[in-house]
């Protein structure tokens, strides 16, 4: 299993990285746009810090331009992948990608045939966001559940899951049960599973104990 992160921060890529918890980073639109500096100039940034795979969304949605886009993005770094949206157009490009070469995640995924239809087209990622279903009263864990059977039980499609839209430590911990291929964690989920009561009180009693000894 993997753990990306999912930022565009690169003091956050940084201390994951130092921590052995940056295999790569996904990042967005929204994401690039919270920090200071132009586009490429950020993603540049991030591929210069980490080996592993840096996720760059493309801003079109028309084929054509997704196309365009893509290629341009791809110049950027080696370890760049092209994050394309899970729409008619996003499927026709992620399938001319392939034919160059150009690794895809297609994102925004939100139900079992969505991932299909994805993984058929040629994507190397597929990505179902989890947070998002739970908002709506649906059931994001068994849609990944879902998703990996399938992949399972197909393997001419040959694409791996990155667990998108994480919220809280139980959705790190159930996906990793799951045995599912990437999970792409934001930085405060990440400090949160370091985190537990028991261990903060085992600590403040161990260094009472020291206390005596030194």
């Amino acid at each position: 299993m993997d753990i990306y992160v999912d930022t565009a921060n690169l003091a956050e890529i940084e201390q994951a990285n130092r921590l052995g918890l940056a295999d790569g980073v996904t990042t967005n639109p929204t994401l690039i746009a919270k920090e200071n500096g132009e586009f490429k100039e950020i993603l540049k940034g991030i591929c210069q810090e980490i080996t592993g795979p840096v996720h760059a969304e493309v801003l079109s949605l028309d084929y054509e331009n997704m196309v365009k886009e893509s290629k341009e993005l791809a110049k950027v770094a080696d370890n760049i992948v092209i994050k394309i949206p899970m729409i008619h157009d996003g499927l026709k490009a992620v399938k001319a990608l392939k034919s160059e070469g150009i690794p895809t995640n297609v994102t925004l995924i939100f139900s079992a045939g969505q991932a299909i239809l994805a993984a058929k087209a040629g994507a190397t990622y597929l990505c179902p966001f989890l947070g998002r279903l739970d908002d709506i009263s649906s059931n994001g864990l068994e849609l990944l559940s879902t998703i990996r059977t399938i992949l399972i039980n197909n393997p001419d499609l040959d694409a791996k899951i990155i667990a998108a839209s994480i919220r809280t430590p139980i959705h790190v911990v159930e996906l990793a049960s799951m045995g599912v291929d990437i999970l792409t964690i934001p930085s405060k989920v990440l400090k949160q599973l370091e985190n537990h009561p028991l261990t903060d009180i085992g600590i403040e009693q161990f260094t009472k104990d020291a206390e005596k000894f030194m």
